[in-house]
């Protein structure tokens, strides 16, 4: 007779083989996750599926939103991710709610799709909605998506969806300042939410399901109220803070970089005369930025890990680091390919940086004692609109199938 309680679960590979020959697999699995993934990619499959698997650590990879051509759609929006270990491109599971990428009037003119990377999430924060069915011109609730689990959730929408507005994140709150809805208002363009990232719901990945959500927002003013009216966690909308005292920031989509407990922005994208701003999360309170960092505020900026701020000179090509110490930047490694850049983003060591040249990713190794730069290949036809550095993904085919042995 079976004894339920002794079945156990077990990876299966055909054949099992240990992990390491004489430790059971979770011992194992504590061992080599000391080892760096680079060089347990290439023993043996077994290692290789551990990497991939959701219990171990994950190592960072390089995400990028991209217009490209559909089949019969016209261009899509595609969110692709770039294994360092593999060396090679991977398409993720798209967003379910589609923004519209061209201007009805002007076909040549990309129209924005704002996104954030949160808790090691990415947050598909506003467009254009695409959708038919919605009554509003923008999303009318954002989207996240999370690697490990390879799955898109929805968050709570915002009171006012908006498009063209600032929007960043410091650890695991999301703000997002000013904007314009289906039209302007000064209430809108003032306005400061915050969210605080905690657990979201899931879609429904069936397409009836789908169509539900979609066929709920239609004919309704969309407010968090209506969305969370079955949440018993209030806590989990949207909360209006302080107003702007005016309405500078919803000329352009504007990244808002976090570092050390505040957000830095600029109302004007590229090498222009422009004006700074930095919001403090924790006071509410908002202030003019100083004049060293916005003086060398020339190009695309992020940070590394909320703690080192990075811009590139689009217009000498070159990549440079902020001294909060002494309000100045200072150069790090100067090449023609940086030039024109117009993404950036920071993460493990490594700012990466796409340029309007179409000369591929340009990765610098900021913390080796030579600065190094090496170039990855974006994917065939995908013009990158954004980029983010996240946990690696967990893809079907390295996930080792289960078993169920019995014993009696």
């Amino acid at each position: 007779m079976v004894n339920p309680t002794a079945k156990r679960r077990r990876y299966s590979d055909g054949n099992h083989h240990s992990l390491l020959p004489g430790l059971p697999d979770h011992i194992a699995q504590i061992c080599l996750s000391l080892i760096s993934p680079t060089a347990l990619y290439s023993v043996c499959q077994s290692w290789r599926r551990l990497i991939y698997s959701v219990t171990f650590p994950p190592f960072r990879s390089l995400y990028t939103l991209s217009l490209t051509d559909g089949d019969d759609s016209g261009e899509v929006l595609r969110l692709s991710s770039f294994d360092p270990i593999a060396s090679k491109w991977i398409t993720v599971e798209p967003p379910p709610l589609l923004p519209n990428l061209r201007h009805p009037s002007f076909m040549s003119r990309s129209l924005p799709v704002q996104s954030v990377s949160v808790s090691g999430n990415l947050l598909l924060l506003a467009a254009t909605s695409g959708h038919r069915s919605l009554p509003v011109p923008a999303f009318p609730f954002p989207l996240i998506f999370n690697p490990i689990s390879n799955t898109w959730s929805s968050c709570p929408p915002l009171p006012n969806p908006r498009r063209w507005c600032a929007s960043g994140a410091l650890q695991d709150t999301v703000v997002v300042a000013s904007g314009i809805g289906s039209h302007y208002t000064e209430t809108v363009a003032r306005s400061v939410e915050k969210w605080v990232f905690r657990k979201t719901e899931s879609l429904d990945k069936k397409p009836d399901g789908y169509r539900e959500k979609i066929q709920s927002f239609k004919n309704l003013k969309i407010t968090a109220e209506s969305f969370n009216e079955n949440r018993k966690d209030s806590g989990d909308n949207w909360v209006k803070m302080r107003s702007l005292k005016h309405s500078k920031l919803c000329r352009e989509a504007i990244d808002a970089v976090g570092m050390n407990g505040k957000l830095f922005m600029v109302n004007v994208k590229g090498d222009y005369a422009k004006e700074g701003f930095v919001y403090e999360l924790d006071s509410d309170e908002w202030s003019e930025m100083p004049a060293g960092m916005l003086g060398g505020w020339r190009g695309p900026t992020a940070a590394m890990d909320e703690e080192t701020m990075y811009v590139v000179d689009e217009s000498r090509g070159v990549l440079r680091r902020y001294d909060e110490g002494v309000d100045s930047w200072s150069d790090i490694l100067a090449d023609e390919r940086l030039k024109g850049a117009e993404y950036i983003a920071a993460g493990g060591g490594r700012v990466c940086v796409v340029c309007e040249k179409a000369v591929g990713i340009v990765v610098v190794d900021v913390v080796a004692t030579q600065p190094r730069l090496w170039v990855v290949e974006t994917p065939p036809e995908h013009d990158v609109l954004a980029l983010h550095i996240l946990p690696r993904t967990s893809l079907p085919e390295f996930q080792p199938p289960v078993t169920v042995a019995e014993s009696k």
